[in-house]
């Protein structure tokens, strides 16, 4: 045996007796998690059945739309039953794992109504709130901001039903192709719609009522994660009530912070305690500088007057 050979024979004996010191078995790293891949043709499937008609099933070759549905539906349940049993099986519960697996696949199946009910409430409110949409259609097959909200939709009701890792791979994946990086817990009402959308962060514990509508760069975060996992269950993100508008850069962040029906947020605002109902808030006075014309100073714009005092693009 050469030198190089045995080299590579002892750095993958290192490595699997590191697994099976920290595992028990140098076999569960590699066969027993959840497989990205499928997780996300999951999505994908999921997208079709959520709207019909609009992505193909390039797979198979079909004739209704009737057993098309089915198919993707069937597939979906046999799919994701093979891989919640993969990550429901390290539970203390001596119930069969798939057979759980299975009960709860189906449970959320029957919930894709009420899904597509939320999403396509989604759609409308993008078509309404934005004028440099064209169609329902450019919205379904182009916004990253329904995107994000569908596969957050999606992921929120396993994340209710208690299956562990995959919502957070779903909504992981929806962060990675759009930048808006939404926690399967948080709870998102009807007709919502995110705008242009890069840099949005949603935590676990937000509750976000109907009619909200955000910009790009909006955090609604915690005040403060120091106390680690100490901090889980509790209500750490805030709440935004209906009809409210949050605009570029803004951070609301806290527990405790709560939105009022019908406030308006403007752009870089930082909030870390709970607004009126109705109310405006915005950055005053700050100092623009210019090394262009020294001779013609930039005058500042008081935001009470100004009536374009939010930043949108």
């Amino acid at each position: 045996m050469s030198t190089f050979e045995e080299n590579i024979n002892s750095i993958v004996s290192d490595l699997l007796d590191d697994c099976e010191q920290k595992s028990g078995s140098h076999e569960d790293p590699i066969f027993r998690h959840p497989d990205k891949e499928v997780i996300t043709d999951i999505l994908y499937s999921l997208r079709k059945i959520i709207f019909p008609g609009y992505f193909k099933n390039k797979s198979v070759k079909v004739y209704t739309l009737r057993n098309n549905l089915t198919m993707l539906i069937e597939d979906v349940v046999y799919k994701l039953t093979k891989q919640m049993t993969i990550v429901l099986d390290d539970s203390d519960s001596n119930e069969d794992t798939e057979a759980k697996a299975m009960e709860i696949s189906l449970e959320f199946v029957k919930r894709l109504r009420r899904i597509r009910e939320y999403i396509l409430s989604d759609v409308q409110a993008a078509y309404d709130g934005d004028p440099a949409a064209y169609s329902e259609d450019e919205i379904i097959y182009s916004y990253p901001g329904l995107f994000a909200i569908l596969v957050n939709r999606i992921a929120h009701e396993l994340f209710v039903l208690g299956v562990p890792i995959i919502p957070r791979m779903m909504t992981e994946y929806a962060h990675s192709q759009t930048g808006i990086d939404i926690h399967p817990g948080a709870q998102i009402g009807k007709y919502f719609f995110i705008d242009h959308g890069t840099g949005i962060v949603i935590g676990e514990t937000t509750v976000i009522g109907d009619n909200v509508k955000i910009y790009q760069g909006v955090t609604l975060g915690a005040l403060s994660t120091r106390g680690g996992q100490s901090l889980k269950n509790k209500k750490r993100h805030p709440t935004i009530e209906d009809n409210v508008t949050i605009y570029s850069g803004a951070s609301i962040l806290g527990g405790d912070t709560v939105i009022g029906k019908g406030a308006v947020v403007g752009g870089n605002a930082f909030i870390t305690h709970s607004v009126p109902e109705g109310a405006k808030i915005s950055v005053k006075n700050q100092q623009l500088s210019s090394d262009l014309d020294t001779s013609k100073p930039i005058e500042n714009s008081d935001a009470d007057e100004d009536t374009a005092w939010f930043y949108i693009i």
